[in-house]
């Protein structure tokens, strides 16, 4: 990450501080890596990067770039595929691009997705703007579209890659007027501003939050519009109210979110000429006391447990600068009506216990838990305490269990409400609803009927969750309270990598980026889904079966070079062979996506094996092909193969290297015999006819099977095609080993004089048996 800072007076690039109509700015830029994209599969295949927000931003500006590469250079000859980005405030996106099932009891939080489209031929860029951006932790993940699975060799050929970049502006005021609750803060705002801004921090155990507008003069009706937003800067759908048409101009939010900023925006109409002077207060009211508005605000950050950049007090309109530090910018509190509602009471919050067994393995323990008891008169209520960044990587579980035997035979329902930063405490006792105008929240639920409920949020925003408990009767005319019936609960809260550990068809990993960890299920056997739950294009145990069998069964095939090498007495060879089939048999048994598997070893063993045993097939194959007897060969060959997959075992060259080594070396001594011989070697036009040829032939078609044809989707029986060619051309390759003549013994040599037999080497062709060799000439010694 790359972060520049430098402020500029309300437009981009300029370098300079100052104060203009638009107010003091400071604009920060941020910078990733450039990454390579990878087709869709699953959350794990996808690039996910983060960014942090800071408090009082105003705008964010993403540019993201993308290009592509191929071979080092620019990739103008690669296909246009389109780019989905999306965004989420606070923790990862939870996508669903092809829209799978997610498991059962799960709930999916929304994102901001984007498309790019190529506007040249090697890059294109988009831009994505937030006017007034929550604070905090962003995540943009990125992926290409789903691809067909092909399997391609690496090395074989340039491959397109597509970069990503995303770089971010943002631009964020300071010195923000603080409004201290009970206060009030007097503002005149000149004609050329149209705004002040304002923030409040509004500490636990708030339930209402209420800003006022007093003494509105200059203007006939006040033509004032009072905007309230929660954590970032008002936008122009906040909460709004016009001041001309509502006298009292106040502006209230109940149940307001916890340890955070409210601002406050005070706007003027267009066209008024002309100063307007205006109060503005704030009161919060304590659910803890709810007959009682929160005491005047002392000079002393920690009395609210108010962060330290909480800026400046005193009013500030946008554009001005700040107002000299005196008595007269911040009043005496003011005594302002304060009516006390129903559902201003808060009840105690219970804590939980947090224990860390492992990365995304949490558990939330309740004190004198895990059974607790939900009274008929009030809710239970405890929260959650989930860690920034650490904590929404994973999935928040949370399972209810009602004990049946503690209802005493009512007909009662347990409700549970699941809300973020704020507990839900709602005045009506017969509602059922986790929802307000400004709060969204998760419903569970448990009665004698259905005595279990679960809930899975994948990605959690971190911060406090609060758990909302309270039981209600069923009656012919809705919920209603309950009397003298304590219901006993089960309550278990969690935190875990992955939703039910992916299952069976799947695989939980633990992914990093940067220093974000996060987990995601990749899926197996056609299974999809956040949880490997869809079975939708799911494989069946026969179709599993099947595959398993051929990928096993295909390297019986073996058998017949090893009959060949055992009848010509190449026993090297034919150990080889024997231990190619073994280790290629039972690595495809370990190696299947579904549940027909077998493992014998550790999965990375028999990789290897396999593969060395399918290299060293060659190696020998050629070895013996050229005729060549000193055992170092094959010593060479087998350390040559064991680097090169050691270094790379899916390199195409770190493959072909070692092979092409051993045709070079058979060319080497097929080209000495026949200059020595002054005949083409092999001599026959019957062994290259009935032999190499085809033995090449076949061996040429595996590999371009193996190349170019196999896909995910075919592999099974295009990969059990690719043993039958391998081990059919062997036996068509392999010669077969001179042997010497049984029937004719070295002549009596004569003292001075003599004669010498020599046997003609129709043996190493393949077409007579060496036993009934003939004479064929007659040598002087």
């Amino acid at each position: 990450m790359v972060g520049v800072r430098y402020m500029s007076n309300g437009m981009w690039g300029v370098h300079a501080v100052g104060w203009e109509p638009d107010g003091l700015f400071v604009t920060d830029y941020f910078t990733r890596t450039p990454r390579k994209l990878s087709p869709f599969r699953s959350f794990a295949s996808i690039e996910l990067f983060h960014f942090h927000i800071p408090e009082d931003t105003v705008i964010a500006v993403w540019n993201l770039i993308t290009f592509k590469e191929q071979g080092g250079t620019f990739g103008d000859q690669c296909p246009d595929r389109s780019i989905t980005v999306y965004f989420r405030s606070g923790a990862p996106s939870v996508i669903n691009p092809l829209h799978t099932h997610f498991p059962r009891d799960t709930a999916v939080p929304g994102s901001f997705a984007l498309t790019l489209t190529w506007t040249l031929p090697n890059r294109t860029t988009g831009v994505f703007n937030v006017t007034s951006p929550l604070p905090g932790d962003w995540f943009l993940a990125a992926h290409l579209p789903k691809d067909e699975g092909k399997i391609s060799v690496k090395g074989l050929y340039e491959e397109c890659q597509y970069l990503f970049q995303p770089q971010l502006i943002v631009q964020r005021l300071v010195n923000i007027a603080v409004l201290y609750p009970g206060h009030v803060t007097e503002q005149s705002m000149a004609p050329h501003n149209r705004s002040c801004l304002y923030k409040v921090f509004v500490p636990s155990y708030t339930s209402r939050v209420l800003v006022e507008v007093l003494r509105c003069r200059g203007a006939e009706g006040c033509p004032l519009w009072l905007r309230v937003r929660a954590k970032a800067p008002p936008l122009h759908n906040s909460t709004t109210l016009d001041c001309r048409e509502h006298t009292p101009c106040q502006l209230a939010q109940d149940l307001p979110f916890w340890q955070h900023w409210y601002y406050v925006l005070v706007e003027k109409h267009p066209g008024v000429p002309g100063t307007i002077s205006f109060q503005v207060t704030v009161q919060l009211t304590d659910c803890s006391r709810p007959s009682l508005a929160r005491p005047p605000f002392l000079p002393s950050s920690a009395s609210m447990n108010m962060p330290h950049s909480f800026g400046s007090a005193g009013g500030l309109a946008l554009g001005d600068s700040p107002p000299p530090t005196s008595p007269n910018d911040t009043k005496q509190p003011v005594p302002i009506p304060v009516t006390s509602h129903a559902g201003e009471r808060c009840w105690p919050v219970r804590p939980t216990l947090r224990n860390e067994l492992d990365t995304f393995s949490v558990h939330f323990y309740i004190f004198f838990g895990p059974n607790v008891s939900v009274p008929p008169d009030r809710p239970a209520v405890f929260v959650i305490n989930l860690l920034p960044v650490l904590d929404s990587g994973g999935v928040l579980n949370l399972e209810l269990r009602l004990n049946v035997s503690s209802l005493c035979g009512e007909n009662v329902t347990v409700f549970g409400c699941l809300n973020h930063e704020v507990p839900l405490t709602s005045s009506d006792n017969t509602s059922v609803t986790c929802e307000t105008e400004f709060l969204a929240g998760f419903l569970l639920s448990v009665n004698a009927t259905a005595s279990l409920s679960r809930l899975r949020i994948p990605y959690p925003q971190t911060g406090s969750w609060y758990l909302s408990l309270r039981s209600l009767c069923a009656t012919e005319h809705g919920f209603e309270p309950c009397t003298n019936v304590t219901a006993e609960v089960y309550l278990r809260a969690y935190l875990s990598p992955c939703i039910n550990d992916c299952g069976i068809y799947g695989q939980c990993k633990l992914l990093r980026t940067n220093n974000y960890l996060y987990a995601a299920c990749e899926c197996k056997a056609g299974w999809n889904g956040w949880g490997c739950t869809d079975n939708a294009e799911a494989f069946s145990y026969g179709f599993q079966l099947l595959s398993t069998l051929l990928l096993c069964l295909s390297n019986v095939m073996f058998v017949p070079p090893v009959a060949i090498a055992v009848r010509s007495h190449y026993l090297l060879e034919a150990a080889v062979y024997i231990f190619t089939m073994f280790f290629s048999t039972f690595y495809h048994a370990c190696d299947q996506p579904g549940i027909v598997v077998f493992c014998i070893m550790e999965y990375d063993v028999l990789q290897f094996c396999d593969f060395l045993g399918s290299l060293m097939s060659v190696w020998v194959t050629v070895i013996a092909m050229a005729r060549l007897q000193p055992i170092v060969l094959y010593l060479l060959g087998a350390m040559l193969l064991s680097m090169a997959l050691q270094m790379d075992r899916h390199g195409l060259w770190n493959l072909l290297g070692p092979s092409l080594f051993a045709l070079g070396i058979m060319a080497v001594a097929w080209t000495a015999r026949t200059i020595r011989r002054r005949h083409c070697y092999p001599p026959t036009w019957k062994r290259w006819a009935f032999y190499l040829c085809p033995g090449a032939l076949i061996a040429a078609a595996a590999v371009l099977l193996y190349a170019f044809v196999e896909t995910e989707e075919n592999y099974f029986y295009i990969h059990s095609i690719w043993h039958l060619l391998i081990a059919g051309s062997v036996g068509f390759l392999l010669p077969p080993r001179a042997k010497p003549s049984r029937r004719l013994g070295p002549l009596p040599r004569r003292k001075g004089c003599g004669y010498q037999l020599c046997v003609n080497e129709q043996e190493e062709l393949g077409l007579v048996d060496p036993a009934v060799a003939s004479i064929n000439s007659i040598c002087t010694s």
